[in-house]
């Protein structure tokens, strides 16, 4: 089948695979324009852009994938179908409407559980013990549009949310070739969009740590945020990343986002229960153990996390 292909971070590139191994024909990738990004914040290819580029595809880059001339440029490659994994935008009608099969999604959810653009982290934010891939076909909404197929995958109670995205993006490719292959006999589902529920993209606000929550959430919050962007506090004024953490039966009595020493290393008071600072990102600094953090900033009596010093 004819395809143009649309996606930008690496959960897309598996897709990209799998679509070529399978036989497809993509005639082209059409992700992100480069950013700057990571360390140093140098101007970096998309994940699927390098992916095309090592396969030999071809590659656009559109500010605007609705704009005139873009649009254009597809009805010119004759796609039968556009295919979208973690595009990053919004298709409106005058592009969902180029290809004759349409538009289909790999969305990283069970729908209508999580629409959004953060559906791997707030499964983990929520505690929620199974997710899954879910193959669509695309309508003007947020992943509102008509189901495909769809396939679960067991979240474990230490993932984080790097853990999941890299056990869902195989899926997702996997499930794609077989929504393909399948798609004259598959008969599209609609979704209760009563029973829907969201997953917003996680903001500046989102990354930090309240510490006058329970033991509980703030694991949640810890590990749907690793291994980035990472949770993140204060400690004596300077940010700190706390990019893995465990509940401990321990309790000090404290003030909640007071720091305590255990026996191997040291933990933060919630409001219910408390957390062993387990890996941690000092600012400016690479992750390290907590304890090694600890050799050389070693806790002072009365510490509390999330202050100002």
């Amino acid at each position: 089948m004819r395809i143009v292909f649309m996606g930008t971070p690496v959960f897309a590139v598996p897709a990209i695979e799998a679509l070529v191994a399978a036989g497809h024909d993509l005639a082209l990738v059409v992700t992100q324009p480069d950013r700057r990004r990571g360390r140093g914040h140098r101007v970096r290819r998309t994940d699927a852009a390098a992916a095309a580029d090592r396969l030999g595809l071809d590659v656009a880059q559109p500010e605007r994938v609705s704009g005139p001339e873009f649009r254009d440029r597809l009805r010119d490659l004759s796609a039968e179908l556009f295919v979208v994994v973690a595009y990053g935008r919004i298709l409106k009608r005058r592009v969902l409407e180029i290809p004759r099969w349409g538009c289909i999604n790999a969305h990283a959810s069970l729908l209508p559980h999580l629409r959004g653009a953060a559906p791997i982290q707030q499964a983990i934010f929520g505690g929620d013990s199974v997710t899954g891939v879910t193959t669509m076909k695309m309508d003007r909404g947020m992943d509102t549009g008509d189901m495909l197929l769809a396939r679960e995958v067991p979240i474990g109670a230490r993932d984080t949310a790097g853990d999941l995205h890299d056990r869902l993006a195989p899926v997702a490719a996997a499930l794609l070739v077989e929504t393909l292959a399948r798609l004259p006999e598959i008969e599209p589902r609609p979704q209760d969009h009563d029973r829907a529920t969201y997953a917003p993209r996680i903001e500046g606000d989102d990354l930090e740590l309240d510490w006058g929550l329970d033991a509980t959430t703030l694991d949640r919050t810890i590990r749907g945020l690793a291994p980035a962007p990472g949770a993140r506090t204060r400690r004596d004024g300077e940010l700190l990343k706390v990019l893995e953490a465990e509940p401990v039966t321990a309790s000090s009595g404290l003030e909640a986002g007071s720091l305590f020493p255990l026996d191997r290393g040291c933990a933060v008071q919630c409001s219910g229960g408390a957390l062993r600072l387990v890996r941690v990102g000092p600012a400016g600094r690479p992750p390290m153990p907590a304890d090694a953090y600890l050799l050389g900033r070693p806790l002072q009596g009365g510490e509390r996390l999330g202050t100002e010093g």
